[in-house]
């Protein structure tokens, strides 16, 4: 297939040649040869797929009608009204899941890395009804699947063996929580979730989102893990709050602390009164980066969407980015910085590189952040999977 007339990101109108789900050619408008399948792209814009490398698919209640909230404020008030609440609708994970990945794939994201959670109330069904739509909508979006202890592990007897359950049966990555705030026992939570990393050779990434020193102080033992095992480039903390609590000092020594380590920052500009790790700094620094919609349309809040150029935004929304190039660096974390988190080697505007693809209007990509106009067209590994904003798997 010959995409025509695309305006690729640095401006410059391009044709772009797919065989075999890869880009094979890239030239200027009209220096490549004619196709049997062509596409006229009008002039529009070119993206690499977006990739939302940290959601909680299993959670949305979209679909479901209007779910009034009224819990909080604690995390342990939105842990048990969820784990509650999943059980009282007998909610339909492979079909919430569906759901909301087909939004997903409408907005142009072709990779994602979801938590789905696991404990002793529902066992493994969320993780295998993710993993049903894993496997039903593996044409349009990779699922990466993070087995997840969202309401404790040590706390909850049993979830520890549930957790390796789903590692045996694919989730490709162990997930850990608020080592302190939620187990109240840092180093028995840490120990059980590298020692669970190490025995099945699966990544990490751990919600942190305990502030200030408490959640600094489970940063250091993070890393601590994470050198004595050898894991380094493959741990990723998410939230950290911590970093955007603490002195100029202590933050620079943890800033050193994780690029010694090549452990990776999520951070997807969280609403207030939640301060969000610097992201500037963190990236000036050589700190790798990705982001994500987080929990969309949940029991949580009604907040986030599943749209990666809106996300972009409230990236930059959230850590006052006002100049182009720090816009940017929004943008490159909403598409490169979590590509290379989720470990996906192929993907990029290269031959040679997967197609995964989204083709939209917009004068400049930094513009379609901020108007967010309907995706034209999405491509996964060279198939078409959205036309004008709708999902075709």
């Amino acid at each position: 297939m010959l995409l025509r007339n695309l305006k690729a990101p640095d401006g410059v109108f391009i044709d772009l040649l797919v065989e075999d789900g890869k880009i094979v050619a890239i030239g200027l408008v009209g220096t490549l040869a004619a196709s049997d399948e062509e596409i006229d792209c009008g002039g529009r814009l070119v993206f690499p797929g977006f990739v939302d490398a940290h959601a909680h698919i299993d959670k949305t209640l979209l679909g479901l009608g209007w779910y009034r909230n009224e819990v909080g404020p604690s995390l342990q008030d939105m842990f048990d009204n969820e784990r509650n609440l999943r059980m009282e609708r007998a909610i339909d994970f492979h079909q919430q899941s569906a759901t909301v990945a087909r939004r997903m794939i409408a907005a142009g994201t072709t990779a994602t890395r979801t938590f789905v959670d696991i404990d002793t109330d529902i066992g493994l069904k969320g993780f295998e009804g993710v993993l049903r739509t894993r496997e039903d909508l593996a044409r349009g979006l990779s699922i990466q699947i993070v087995a997840f202890p969202q309401s404790g592990m040590l706390v909850r007897p049993g979830t520890v063996e549930l957790l390796e359950e789903a590692l045996e049966q694919g989730a490709e990555v162990i997930g850990g929580l608020d080592p302190s705030a939620v187990d109240r026992d840092p180093k028995g939570h840490l120990d059980t979730i590298f020692g669970l990393a190490e025995k099945y050779d699966r990544d990490i990434d751990i919600h942190l989102h305990e502030p200030g020193e408490l959640g600094a102080f489970d940063l250091e033992e993070i890393v601590e893990r994470t050198k004595r095992l050898g894991f380094q480039g493959r741990v990723v903390i998410s939230h950290a709050f911590c970093l955007g609590t603490i002195d100029d000092a202590y933050f620079g020594r943890l800033v050193e602390l994780l690029l010694e380590n090549d452990i990776a920052i999520m951070s997807h500009g969280p609403s207030g009164p939640r301060v969000p790790p610097p992201v500037k700094q963190l990236r000036n620094a050589g700190v790798r980066m990705c982001t994500g919609n987080d929990g969309i349309r949940d029991s949580w809040g009604p907040l986030n969407m599943p749209d990666m150029l809106l996300r972009t935004f409230l990236l930059a929304y959230r850590n006052n980015f006002r100049r182009d190039e720090d816009i940017q660096v929004a943008l490159d974390i909403a598409t490169y910085g979590g590509a290379q988190v989720i470990g996906d080697a192929e993907y990029g505007l290269e031959p040679g590189n997967r197609a995964d693809l989204v083709v939209l209007d917009g004068e400049n990509q930094l513009e379609a952040i901020f108007e967010r106009p309907e995706r034209w067209l999405v491509m996964k590994g060279g198939n078409v999977v959205a036309r004008d904003g709708a999902c075709l798997v």
